[in-house]
């Protein structure tokens, strides 16, 4: 077995190796060489925290993974993170057990891919402006992905904390980001201005007026994952004319903007135009005019970490990286 922290796998897996990675991972399941039971959760009430389970296997590949996360909310004010993780690898030919990973780079790089690839489909092919609300730990590799697939001229910032957004700008441009990059002081201006607008909150509240999106706008919701938040307004949801989901499973328990549309009567899961799996084998069509307004939404699924597991373990053994140890 070989175990790989963050700093290792940050230095040789990228968003073009997840994209390519999660992109023949939804091919396979598209192809039902890939099995992803429900992720088990198991809730602390005291902490507020909880504990959540995801198994996944690829059929084609002979490896099976299991990614646990434990979310402690109150973990900040202890000096420890809120979110830690980490994916089990393991072999389906003889049970050997291959790999253990940190999960919380590959968490936010395996998202900003899935945002990638609805983007490339979704998006028009002419998108130049991408507004991004809320610049906390997911946004960064959403806004790379984005820019893995789109010719992006200017990236607006939005954060209800302006100097997080500040830093936000200086940690594009360290990495070598190099577009006019403009901090926004009202959210519903930034949205109007956007070809691209991608959401990474945990808001429990819309964070935008959908009334404001221009036609032709591609809207992204990755930051709101629980039955209770709701960072994207039903004025959205209405006006989209395609919404894909991550996974349709997952959706219907998780994606708090969704069930709560569906509870009021204003929309519901039959009109999801379809899973990501879809549209990246070409089941169904992306965007089909320039006026049309399309959301993607994700609240996350099993294989998709199995998909960047499998590519960074490969990669790993290729170039002989990472600690080698018996159990």
């Amino acid at each position: 077995m070989i175990l790989l922290n963050q700093e290792e796998i940050m230095k040789f897996y990228t968003m073009d190796d997840a994209i390519s990675d999660v992109r023949n991972t939804l091919i396979a399941k598209v192809e039902g060489k890939v099995q992803s039971p429900h992720r088990t959760v198991l809730e602390f009430p005291e902490q507020s925290a909880s504990s959540i389970y995801m198994p996944s296997s690829d059929l084609e590949s002979n490896v099976a993974a299991v990614k646990v996360v434990t979310i402690f909310p109150d973990n900040p004010s202890k000096g420890m993170p809120t979110t830690q993780g980490i994916i089990i690898l393991t072999s389906t030919e003889n049970g050997e057990h291959l790999a253990v990973m940190n999960a919380s780079y590959l968490t936010r790089l395996r998202t900003g891919a899935m945002t990638a690839l609805a983007t490339d489909a979704l998006s028009r092919k002419s998108a130049s402006v991408l507004t991004v609300v809320g610049t906390g730990g997911m946004a960064f590799e959403q806004t790379i992905g984005i820019l893995a697939v789109r010719q992006i001229e200017k990236i607006i910032l939005y954060n209800r904390t302006i100097e997080k957004a500040h830093n936000f700008a200086e940690k594009l441009k360290d990495y070598g980001v190099d577009v006019e990059i403009e901090i926004a002081n009202e959210v519903n201006d930034a949205v109007s201005k956007a070809d691209i607008v991608c959401c990474a909150t945990k808001s429990h509240t819309p964070v935008f007026n959908g009334e404001y999106l221009k036609a032709g706008t591609h809207v992204i919701g990755v930051g709101s994952y629980l039955p209770h938040m709701h960072e994207i307004d039903q004025t959205t949801i209405t006006r989209a004319s395609k919404i894909v989901v991550d996974d349709l499973h997952g959706a219907k328990d998780e994606a708090g903007e969704l069930i709560n549309a569906e509870e009021k009567g204003i929309w519901s899961f039959d009109n999801v135009y379809g899973e990501l799996e879809s549209l990246v084998s070409g089941k169904i069509s992306g965007r089909e005019n320039d006026e049309e307004i399309t959301f993607f939404k994700s609240v996350g699924a099993s294989y998709y970490d199995l998909a960047v597991a499998k590519g960074v373990y490969q990669k790993a053994i290729s170039d002989s990286i990472g600690l080698s140890i018996k159990i």
